[in-house]
């Protein structure tokens, strides 16, 4: 209603509008425009009521989402005129629970400008103290124990607020209004340092500002120490000391996996340290300052730093220091430090103080704890540019979990467990789907226990109860094992198909996508295992239209850790005979001859380690794609030769033994031939996109699966896609790799459903 130049309004907000000061802001900006009226939370949206001039109430609807604070993502979505009910004042109302399946999760924030400020002004009561926060950083998804987000429901409950903090707490002019995870020296969670059956360090000896300086003294004494942080434990070590990394290797038994590095924030941009270890383009720059605090995989220097920390590779992960005790324990030691994961290889991150010192005692000189609870751990987010943009390769901390839309509305809510490897689990109901943060490889019995916790975790904090589970149609897969003793109807996806929805859903395409999904190995329709599809149509309507020509791999699973496996059942299957006469070559032939333990495979995942093991890559590999990643490192300049193509029937092959005689060219150098592969696989793409577009008409080519991190090969088969006049997509927001499986699973298991729903009642 409008009243002369008067009106009274409802206004309904959604987006990222919960945990970041969002009420706060409005009630500043309702009161600078003389506006009468509140604001509230409602489920995962707010409502504002607002009474006053119609000019000033435009202009307050304007500056909502030009002016919304850093890490809000507000949308106006309607906005109704409501009889005038001559309100006075302006107030922050108390929220209502609303729709618990309607809520929003806030991520974990860096720590924000401000409180750095203050962090290091001695003037400030806050000065140095670690847990400094407000309402644009600190903690959010880590300490939440139920929604809505409010203090009583988080980690903080147990700690007092003193009367200064429940004063800011109390004022929405403060910066820490309604802050939840508000605290200070006098009432906050304290700082310890451990050091493990040191029977002279006591308690009262080692908290506060002499435990930041004995962690400082252990890092420069060449020690491990174990950091507890947002999301889970650290372990640090100096960044430039050889002998550091070493002694964090030989603990962690992790010898060769590349390790990160956390840089100080220094220079005009914040990137003068980390520049001098990494040449930046301009993407990774601001992917590095992004709120997610990432790590960014970029070209390292040489002798920027110790050569262990990634052996034999030209790049390196860097992230900036993003929780206050981070940027005091960088700021005192005065460099670069690793900051790896601290964990057990193959175990997730260890949030508990106990439990770490149990588990990490033997990895760890020293412990750097504190009485904050942790009630769920979140890794580090990790991210490369690939073909011009900065793409996901790992959700956590900051970015997980992580909401989607989905294009397809579901008519019940669904749970989708991903697949064996980087496990992801989906919570989806109506139009939205929740992607979890990373929880791991399932080889583990600790990893499946995360699985298990994440998957309830998802389920408290919506509020949504699946009434059907979405699995992969490997039968083996632990994540599938669950789900059929769930007890749940099953929605069975096949491995490529997700990968190739996943992409699909994110681009908002329905129809008409030839989608290329290479990686390593998935249970095909045939039972073979897949891994270098392309397929042609949508979500719910897949056709695989090309292939490569299947070889078998002597072996089985070990053919993975042991490329030279994947090499010897290459050349065999192309008629060629092995110069090795070792016991274990004969018996892998004779084995091979008569197909026992030697799964058929259409994997380029495999066909990389084939390739790699031909070109010099010895041994064991002790991490995932680590053969591959080597390839690509190898990978300069060459000329390239096609690969030829063959098109039995429907399905358009591609042919790798043309490969071979190239590969075992002495004559040319490593890296020229490493390259030359990679041509052929990039032509290959573009080639059998060119075939299958003549007797389709098809203009969008999408990348997926986790061959298509490899920059080198993505960004030439991009560009060659592009030369002949294809649109390429690409995931930007869901990672490529099996970490995107749960999400694709979803939007496969969504079109099904509908197709089965639109079938039912045309009967």
């Amino acid at each position: 209603m409008t009243v002369g130049s008067l009106a009274s309004v409802l206004l309904l907000v959604e987006g990222r509008v919960q945990g970041v000061g969002f009420r706060p802001f409005v009630w500043r900006l309702a009161r600078d425009h003389h506006l009468a009226g509140w604001v509230r939370n409602e489920g995962a949206r707010v409502l504002i009521r607002l009474e006053g001039a119609e000019d000033a109430i435009d202009a307050f609807s304007g500056k909502l989402i030009e002016r919304a604070p850093a890490f809000a993502r507000p949308r106006l979505v309607t906005r109704k005129r409501l009889d005038w009910a001559a309100l006075a004042g302006f107030s922050i109302d108390t929220s209502a629970q609303g729709e618990m399946a309607m809520a929003s999760i806030p991520p974990d924030y860096p720590a924000c400008p401000a409180c750095l400020m203050e962090l290091r002004d001695p003037s400030d009561r806050r000065y140095r103290y670690p847990f400094i926060n407000c309402t644009q950083c600190g903690p959010r998804y880590t300490i939440i124990d139920v929604l809505p987000y409010d203090r009583p429901n988080t980690a903080m409950a147990a700690f007092s607020m003193c009367a200064a903090c429940q004063s800011e707490y109390e004022r929405p002019d403060d910066r820490r209004y309604h802050a939840q995870p508000l605290a200070c020296t006098d009432c906050g969670p304290r700082l310890q340092f451990v050091v493990p059956g040191d029977p002279k360090m006591s308690p009262g000896q080692s908290t506060g500002e002499q435990a930041l300086r004995a962690v400082i003294a252990h890092l420069r004494q060449g020690r491990v120490v174990a950091v507890k942080g947002i999301g889970g434990f650290h372990l640090f070590c100096d960044a430039r000391s050889e002998a550091a990394v070493r002694h964090l290797r030989r603990r962690k038994q992790r010898p060769d996996k590349p390790l990160a590095v956390m840089v100080r924030e220094r220079g005009a941009d914040g990137l003068a340290e980390a520049r001098a270890i990494a040449r930046l383009t301009d993407e990774e720059a601001v992917a590095l300052l992004d709120p997610v605090r990432p790590v960014v995989i970029a070209a390292k220097r040489p002798q920027a730093l110790a050569s262990s920390i990634a052996p034999g590779l030209r790049e390196i992960g860097l992230l900036l220091p993003y929780s206050p005790l981070h940027a005091l324990l960088l700021d005192g030691f005065g460099g670069p430090v690793v900051a790896t994961s601290g964990n057990r290889s193959g175990d997730p991150v260890e949030i508990d103080e106990s439990a770490a010192v149990e588990r990490l005692k033997d990895v760890a000189d020293a412990f750097l704890i504190h009485n904050r609870p942790i009630r769920r751990p979140a890794d580090d987010p990790v991210c490369r540019r690939i073909a011009g943009h900065v793409r996901p390769l790992r959700l956590g901390r900051g970015n997980a979990p992580l909401q989607l839309h989905l294009p397809v509305a579901l008519d019940r809510p669904l749970l989708a467990v991903g697949g064996q490897k980087k496990n992801t689990v989906a919570l989806a109901w109506a139009n939205r789907a929740v992607v979890s943060p990373h929880i791991g490889d399932l080889g583990s019995l600790r990893t499946q226990s995360l699985f298990v916790d994440t998957v309830l975790d998802l389920q408290t904090l919506f509020g949504v109860q699946p009434q059907a589970i979405v699995c992969d149609q490997h039968p083996d897969y632990s994540s599938t094992r669950w789900a059929r003793r769930s007890g749940l109807p099953l929605i069975a996806v096949q491995h490529h198909r997700a990968h190739a929805s996943a992409l699909a859903g994110e681009h908002k395409q329905s129809s008409g996508m030839l989608v290329f999904t290479w990686d390593g190995v998935g249970k095909g329709d045939d039972d073979t295992l897949w891994g270098g599809e392309a397929f042609l149509g949508g979500p719910g309507h897949w056709r695989r239209v090309a292939s490569l020509r299947p070889f078998r791999l002597p072996g089985g699973e070990r053919a993975a850790r042991e490329p030279w496996r994947c090499a010897l059942g290459l050349c065999w299957e192309a008629g060629l005979d092995s110069d090795d006469v070792a016991v274990e070559t004969r018996l892998l032939r004779r084995a091979w001859e008569s197909n026992i333990n030697c799964p058929v495979t259409t994997s380029v995942g495999r066909l990389f380690d084939a390739v790699a093991a031909m070109l010099g890559f010895a041994g064991r590999a002790t991490y995932e794609a680590q053969a591959a990643i080597w390839l690509e490192t190898e990978a300069n300049l060459g000329d390239a030769t096609r690969i030829a193509l063959q098109t039995p029937a429907s399905l358009t092959i591609a042919d790798w033994e043309p490969l071979i005689g190239i590969v075992a060219d002495a004559s040319r150098s490593v890296g020229e031939r490493s390259a030359i592969f990679h041509e052929w696989l990039a032509e290959t793409i573009r080639d059998q996109a060119v075939l299958i577009r003549r007797t389709t008409p098809i203009c969008k080519v999408g990348l997926v699966g986790g061959v298509f991190q490899n920059k080198r090969l993505t960004e030439r088969a991009a560009h060659l896609l592009t030369e002949a006049d294809f649109e390429v997509l690409l995931p930007s927001a869901v990672p490529m790799n099996d970490a995107g499986l749960s999400y694709g699973q979803i939007i496969e298991a969504a079109a099904l459903l509908a197709a089965q729903s639109v079938g039912a009642n045309g009967q």
